[in-house]
């Protein structure tokens, strides 16, 4: 049976940051961490079946569920940008200070890998996995993150994606730690605008890719 633990922790201007850890009764040292993208949250189809397939895998799923969408608390994106990197931190030093785990992966959607890209350097996640759906390659600390990463990867964009571009994207092909996955007309959403079905052909086909990781 699967229970669910809510907890949160004071992140950014003194804002709370709720997160909520999904785990099954028996127990596990498996860790996947989702961070969720601005308005594409943790409960949006991609991290919805990542949280299914990490919890068949026998990993226990972390959200970290931020909410910077229409905040007055926040300037502009770039301040968006400070809070989340300083949000996650703290989250996971609460949570990590008190759950002992020894394998993660972390799956970051859009601002998500922002985090994810300051995450990776901690020590706990020296070997993690790391799954990058729709990362913001035209920010250099994404783009760094991505093409130095040691850590086994796998990346997943759309060529109509106002994130991509292709001098970024083929500098993170060349890192062999990281398969990427380029889906032809689909957009931030790694869905074809107007086309339902396709859209879920795409779903079906990252979960795929998400199961083989």
């Amino acid at each position: 049976m699967v229970q669910f633990e809510r907890n949160s922790v004071v992140g950014y201007k003194d804002i709370e940051i709720p997160y909520m850890l999904i785990r099954k009764e028996e127990g596990t040292k498996r860790l996947a961490i989702i961070l969720p993208g601005v308005g594409y949250t943790a409960q949006a189809p991609l991290l919805h079946y990542a949280m299914n397939v990490f919890l068949g895998k026998g990993f226990d799923v972390l959200q970290v569920n931020y909410q910077y969408n229409n905040n007055l608390a926040y300037a502009d994106f770039s301040e968006i940008a400070t809070a989340i990197k300083l949000d996650v931190k703290a989250v996971l030093d609460n949570f990590l200070e008190a759950k002992v785990y020894e394998d993660f992966c972390l799956i970051g959607k859009s601002l998500g890998t922002i985090a994810m890209s300051s995450e990776l350097h901690r020590e706990a996640f020296k070997n993690a996995k790391a799954i990058w759906l729709t990362p913001l390659i035209q920010r250099e600390d994404v783009l760094h993150a991505m093409v130095s990463s040691e850590q086994k990867g796998l990346c997943i964009i759309g060529d109509h994606d106002f994130c991509y571009s292709e001098e970024p994207y083929l500098k993170v092909v060349a890192n062999e730690n990281i398969t990427a996955k380029l889906i032809p007309n689909v957009d931030h959403s790694l869905e074809y605008e107007g086309d339902v079905l396709g859209s879920v052909e795409v779903l079906r086909e990252v979960v795929r890719e998400m199961e083989g990781f």
